[in-house]
This record gives C-alpha cells, structure tokens and sequence, in this order.
C-alpha cells in the first residue's frame, strides 16, 4: 500500500472542511513545564465525535458515495471508528452497523446509537467482534468498513496537514497507534511535505502488537489485551499493510502503563482542562516518560480523542489529587 500524495491530503481535507472546522494546534506552556520541552498539542477531542477517526469516516463513506449505490455499512470498533461511521453514514442517508466487544465503554455505545448506529455487542475483544462482523457483512450484504485503508489515511490524514501546516518545524510528533491510519497518516503528510519530523508511535504496554512487531521487523501478534486504559489501542495483530509503512517512516514505538496513561490523563486536566481518553493521552505519556530524551525540542502531542469512560477518569483525577501526576509542574 502506497501513502496519499500531497494533492490527495489536501482534495480530502478541502472535502471534510465542508463539513468540520479544522481543529486547534495549541501550545500549552504548563505542558512544556511538565515535560521540559515545548509541547504544541493537535486537539482532535474537539471534533463533533470528540476523536480524529471521523475524518476518515467522512472520506471512506463519501468514496463509496460516488462508487456506486450501498446498501448499509458495518464495522467492528471499540469506539471512536464506530462514532466515525456511524456520523458519516447517517448524513448520507446510510444504515450502519457497529459491532463491539464485551465490556465496551458505554459512553462510546451511547454516542454511536445517537448518531445513528445500530450496535451489535459480540466477543471479549475487538477481533472477536470483527470476525463477527465479516459474517453479518456477508449475511446482510452490507459492505464492511476496515478500521485500515487507504482511504481512511486520506481522511485522517487531514489532521496531519492542519498541524503540519500551522506548525512546520516540529522536531517530533508523538501518535497513538491502534491499527495504524492515524500514524499513516501523519508520517504521509510530513513526507509530501518535504519534512524532516521524527514520528514516535506510542502503544500501551498491555496491547503491544505493533512494538513487538516494529522491534522484530515483522507482525508479531499477542495472544490478548490486558489495558483498560487504553481501549482506543487495544490492538493484538498488526495490519501487514500499516506495519510495512511504519516500519519505512516511523522513528521508534513507546509502550506506556495504564498508571502512565492515567497521569497524562490527570495532567491534561490539570495542564490545559481537555478531556482525553486513554489512547489519546498516550502521547503525553510517553513524552513524560521520555523527558529526559526530549528536553527543549518543540514536540507535538495528538491527542487524537476525548471519549474517556467515567470509571477511567474518576481514577486519573484520583491520582492526580494525590499527587504524582503534578510533581512535575510545580
């Protein structure tokens, strides 16, 4: 699979700007006292399904669209994929169904049913429910959704050209990594662009598929995820397609802790009183973790969703008033 052009970053963000205000870049100058670097943070909490994913859900349904006639969608997801889907399909007059594990945040359930989405609960872990999916698909004739496709890059990819465009001298940029269109899309953006931004993938220790496997130079797969922090990330087996171009343009992977991911999520709050979720705090965790490495280099932070559970975020403010998560700050 081969990255988007210049040219195609910039038709799809042309395209999802008809329908989304471009999201803020801010520096936060008490993160950059936490972590000893300049730190400028892309705020995809703040698009209409709190998470960068509805970009792609924009591109994908809107290439469909002009391919010929659906009659519904599906799509395995813990959350944020399925609010994009779901969103997207509903403007354009689409069934979706969404598929999830077990267990899954009730909040992201909730916000899917709201946008449109019928939700269908099946399995203890997002292939479980995906496999279910590819059968529903076949059983509905519905066309089914990856959570990895050229497509959604283009999509989300269109976060990457905002940041990279208000920002061009960023010495690094630190991004989640579930299947991979975030990262896909934001080392494409910083090669058609001619830049030369160190791109650090950030996974959770408890799901950590894609650092095996970039360690090893192969997809490595685990046998199950043990995070609940870091739903949003909760991936056991690497996309072929995604490790090969992480693997061409990625300059390391960083494993966080639930308690890592738990802080950077109390020190958001504390920092810049932004709500993040697990997978989207990722980022700030392992800056935090990597201080020492990063210190008085300009960094960006995608902070790719807001869709916390209740649960989670109760513990982060928890940690945050007993202490730790501020010791940095003062």
């Amino acid at each position: 699979m081969r990255l988007p052009t210049l040219a195609e970053f910039q038709e799809a963000a042309a395209f999802v700007h008809e329908t989304l205000d471009p999201t803020p870049q801010i520096p936060w100058p008490l993160l950059a006292q936490r972590t000893g670097a300049e730190v400028w943070v892309k705020h995809e909490n703040h698009t209409p399904i709190c998470a960068f994913k509805v970009r792609g859900g924009l591109v994908y349904m809107d290439n469909l669209r002009r391919h010929g006639s659906v009659a519904g969608v599906i799509a395995a997801t813990r959350g944020n994929h399925g609010q994009s889907i779901a969103y997207a399909a509903t403007r354009l007059g689409l069934a979706a169904t969404l598929v999830v594990p077990e267990g899954n945040a009730a909040g992201k359930n909730a916000a899917m049913r709201a946008f449109g989405g019928e939700l269908v609960v099946h399995g203890t872990d997002f292939e479980a429910a995906y496999e279910h999916a590819q059968a529903l698909a076949a059983e509905r004739d519905l066309v089914m959704v990856p959570s990895f496709d050229e497509r959604l890059i283009r999509g989300v990819g269109t976060y990457a050209l905002e940041l990279f465009t208000a920002v061009p001298d960023l010495d690094a940029v630190y991004v989640p990594v579930g299947l991979g269109s975030g990262i896909c899309g934001l080392m494409g953006v910083r090669d058609a662009l001619g830049l030369k931004t160190e791109i650090i993938g950030v996974v959770a220790e408890g799901a950590n598929c894609y650092a095996l496997s970039f360690e090893a130079r192969r997809p490595v797969s685990i046998n199950r995820s043990t995070t609940v922090v870091g739903d949003g990330i909760a991936t056991r087996e690497p996309s072929p397609e995604g490790l090969d171009l992480i693997l061409a343009g990625c300059a390391r992977i960083v494993s966080v802790s639930d308690d890592e991911m738990l802080d950077a999520i109390a020190a958001y709050h504390a920092d810049t009183h932004n709500l993040a979720e697990g997978a989207g705090a990722s980022p700030l965790a392992a800056l935090m973790q990597e201080r020492d490495m990063m210190a008085g280099k300009k960094v960006g932070l995608i902070l790719s969703g807001g869709n916390v559970d209740p649960g989670v975020y109760a513990r982060a403010i928890a940690r945050l008033e007993a202490g730790p998560a501020t010791q940095a700050a003062e």
